[in-house]
């Protein structure tokens, strides 16, 4: 469990300086706790009711049920603009889609397609009470409640993003890498959260979370260095930084 000495985000990314990981302060772990337990509403379409879902909840029955297909999740990251207002909120750039990443064993067609059928079964959980399960199929779920899938193959990227609709434009982007080739990153776009210790937290203990009792939580920058992504993040005038990554890598 980790205690903030200081109170300040600035005191934990000193901690790292140069590195691209910072352990996040109890200030941002109260923001990060409270974007997973906010009921998010996934709008059907039609006369589809409305799915009530929280962050948490969708990323626990996804994940359990992939252990079940045995297939190994390595952890479980918040990503985007969301990340970002975790890590800064002063930066006045709010967030908007919701993005989750499951970095996993994709190996193949097989693995893709067992988790777009996961994705589309946890739908069936959030379904209000009173509603016949029975007769509705995947492929109704996938027409009434997802946005938009996207599924990419190749030597150099294996990964997959399913995106379920919500009418005020907060979508919940549910992203399963295994390989991702990243041409450009924009800085204040590049954070990434790792979720597992706060999930498994909310598991196991017995007690809240306070300012001396809480899981210890990393934030990276896949830009490179955190300090100098911060930099542009926390610079509302600054034009967001470009990187060039040339290789592919895992998450």
């Amino acid at each position: 469990m980790a205690e903030d000495d200081n109170g300040t985000a600035a005191g934990n990314r000193l901690d790292l300086e140069g590195s691209n990981f910072s352990v996040l302060s109890w200030e941002q772990v109260q923001r990060l706790d409270k974007i997973l337990t906010d009921t998010i509403p996934i709008h059907g379409r039609g006369n589809f009711p409305t799915l009530e879902m929280k962050p948490r909840q969708i990323v626990k029955a996804v994940r359990s049920r992939m252990d079940e297909k045995q297939i190994t999740v390595r952890d479980v990251r918040l990503n985007g603009s969301a990340a970002s207002h975790v890590l800064h909120e002063d930066s006045g750039l709010g967030y908007k889609d919701l993005d989750l990443i499951f970095c996993a064993d994709l190996k193949g067609e097989g693995e893709f397609q067992t988790v777009k059928d996961i994705v589309l079964d946890c739908l069936l959980d959030f379904l209000p009470e009173g509603v016949n399960k029975e007769k509705i199929t995947p492929l109704t779920l996938k027409e009434a409640y997802v946005q938009k899938m996207v599924k990419v193959c190749n030597d150099s990227d294996r990964w997959s993003l399913i995106s379920l609709s919500n009418n005020s434009g907060k979508n919940v982007e549910l992203k399963f890498v295994d390989s991702l080739r990243r041409q450009f990153e924009f800085s204040v776009d590049s954070f990434q959260i790792k979720l597992d210790s706060l999930l498994l937290f909310h598991e196991c203990s017995e007690n809240p979370m306070s300012a001396t009792f809480h899981p210890t939580i990393i934030g990276e920058s896949v830009y490179g260095d955190f300090g100098a992504a911060w930099t542009t993040c926390g610079t509302r005038s600054s034009a967001p930084a470009t990187r060039r990554r040339s290789g592919a890598a895992g998450c």
